[in-house]
């Protein structure tokens, strides 16, 4: 049963469907540079046929040697050649059957010539469905099969045409870009140097500016100190005095006779200065207050007994000298400060209410007037308090620091100045150690094997779906955003170079990002292709919380095969 079959070049061994390899995660080909030029010299290699049995390959011809017996492939038997394609299944692996339906586990070899070879099932031949593009499984179905290779081998070539020139200008980008990252490492090298040299002058002069400010702020505290004791000192001094003044003036007061000392019969003349709380300053608590003597010189007075008494001692001569056109009335203070009238006022309006209105005004005048010596005068428990003279409206101020004298202040203006200078220098330090940081990790880190993925470094790329705004920001991190706005969630930072061992270069992985509602955190892997242009043309969640992205960009692309030759340089296999 030994059939004759145009032969084909390019045959695969094992057992292949395609002479292209998958691609893991996403569709889109990718191919190598030595595959690209196998697939394009296809058309080239078409030259002669080979006898063989039918749905054999070319690579698996060697085992069908019809001058001898045919041992299957998995060796479980050995079989007359004439058995071969007898449509009857004598080997475990189906070997023996490569033509036909009888094996099921058997494999067809399409030639496809002008197009890829391919293995089918065996169960397929012969079934009323045209599998191989040549029509060769259907050889006794009755089915007639448009060969159709030619027609998917000019396509193919010219989407492998596309490609190679996709490969070819992309490489061509690829090579400026390794050349702008030489240049440009060159010059940041450069600057590094030039930074780290003035780094160390900078530090100096932080250094001596640091030393020039401490000594200015010491000036300037020695000098502000001064003014603020000075200050202190006068500030005591006028107290002392007004303490002195107060005292004189009580101890005129008390002297009832004028002759120069105070006694006991005096000083019972202020009740409020009882000591036992009955309400009557006694012969003995008088004669306590005066030190046990009974009556004592005004310095004695100043230094023992006015410290004990002031702050319970109530001017005789203050209430009755008070000056109304000079100071605001005390019965005006008091309607100022409370709205509801005093006491007895209150008694004396409830009495007069039947009478008229105009007395009723008339009656107020009088009261008022009655009623301001028992106000200022001596009161009974229920009375306010002992009138006390306000403070002066400029008491506040009188207690504030007066501003700094010339020179304190020239102290100061100098210790800010150093200040002033010392925080620039220090900033400039700051932001050239961090120019210092950022330069020495771009140099240092792997953008490639000749750096081509270095102008990644500072872009950001957008893709915009349905629902979300991604944004890629390589060796960064990803981001995903919603549409219609929102705050943007973390997929994932950089994390590292996450393709195969082969191939390195050809995925980013980026970790850590946002966590899932009782899940882990997410994470993105980027997928590199090669291309004319950088953008990124594909984002999915195969699984949740994990991300895919394709990045197409010039630096994936690998360097291309040399031009395939014109048909007429080859004329044989």
């Amino acid at each position: 049963m030994l059939t004759s079959a145009p032969a084909s070049s390019l045959e695969h061994s094992a057992s292949p469907r395609s002479l292209l390899p998958p691609t893991d995660h996403f569709p889109r080909l990718q191919i190598s540079g030595k595959m690209l030029l196998f697939l394009l010299l296809l058309p080239v290699c078409w030259a002669v046929e080979v006898k063989r049995p039918r749905g054999v390959s070319l690579t698996n011809l060697h085992f069908y040697d019809e001058s001898k017996p045919f041992t299957c492939l998995d060796s479980s038997a050995t079989i007359p050649f004439d058995h071969v394609n007898d449509d009857y299944c004598d080997c475990k692996d189906g070997s023996d059957e490569p033509g036909t339906a009888a094996c099921p586990n058997s494999s067809f070899h399409c030639t496809n010539t002008g197009y890829k070879p391919l293995y089918i099932s065996s169960r397929w031949v012969n079934d009323g469905v045209c599998d191989c593009c040549d029509g060769t499984d259907e050889y006794n179905s009755g089915i007639v099969c448009e060969n159709s290779c030619k027609e998917k081998g000019r396509k193919e070539r010219e989407t492998l045409q596309q490609m190679a020139e996709v490969t070819r200008e992309g490489f061509r980008l690829k090579k400026i870009l390794i050349e702008d990252w030489k240049k440009a490492r060159e010059e940041k090298q450069q600057k590094l140097a030039e930074l780290q040299a003035g780094k160390k002058s900078l530090e100096d002069q932080v250094e001596m500016l640091r030393m020039v400010k401490e000594e200015a702020e010491k000036l300037e505290k020695e000098a502000k100190d001064q003014h603020q004791k000075l200050w202190e000192e006068q500030q005591a001094a006028s107290k002392a005095q007004q303490e002195q003044e107060l005292a004189t003036s009580a101890f005129q007061e008390l002297d009832d006779d004028m002759d120069g000392v105070v006694s006991v019969a005096e000083l019972q003349t202020h009740p409020e200065l009882d000591t036992d709380g009955d309400g009557v300053l006694s012969e003995g608590e008088a004669q306590t207050l005066l030190g046990g003597d009974m009556q004592i010189d005004a310095t004695a007075f100043h230094d023992r007994v006015w410290v004990a008494i002031k702050d319970k001692y109530q001017s005789e001569v203050l209430p009755t000298d008070w000056p109304v056109p000079s100071a605001p009335d005390l019965t005006e203070l008091t309607e100022e400060q409370r709205p509801v009238p005093s006491p007895p006022m209150e008694e004396e309006e409830e009495e007069d209410e039947e009478e008229e209105p105009e007395e009723e005004e008339e009656e107020e005048e009088e009261e008022e007037e009655e009623g301001s010596p028992q106000v200022q005068g001596e009161q009974p428990k229920e009375a306010p308090p002992p009138l006390m003279p306000p403070k002066p409206a400029s008491a506040t101020e009188e207690d504030k620091m007066p501003p700094y004298d010339e020179q304190t202040q020239a102290f100061i203006d100098a210790a800010q100045e150093a200040r002033n200078k010392f925080e620039e220098a220090e900033r400039s330090l700051r932001d050239m150690e961090e120019s210092i940081r950022n330069l020495e990790q771009e140099i240092s880190f792997d953008f490639g094997p000749n750096g081509e993925f270095a102008y990644l470094y500072s872009q950001c790329y957008e893709l915009t779906t349905n629902e979300y705004i991604y944004r890629l920001c390589p060796f960064k991190l990803v981001s995903q955003k919603p549409k219609l706005g929102g705050s943007p969630t973390n997929l994932g930072t950089w994390g590292s170079w996450a393709g195969p061992e082969h191939d390195k270069f050809s995925a980013m992985k980026y970790e850590q990002g946002t966590g899932c509602w009782q899940g882990p955190n997410r994470s993105t892997t980027v997928r590199l292709l090669c291309g004319k242009e950088t953008v990124v043309t594909n984002t999915m969640e195969p699984s949740r919380c994990e991300y895919l992205m394709e990045l197409m960009t010039p630096a994936a692309c690998p360097e291309p095969p040399p031009e395939p030759p014109a048909d007429g340089d080859h004329d044989e296999l």
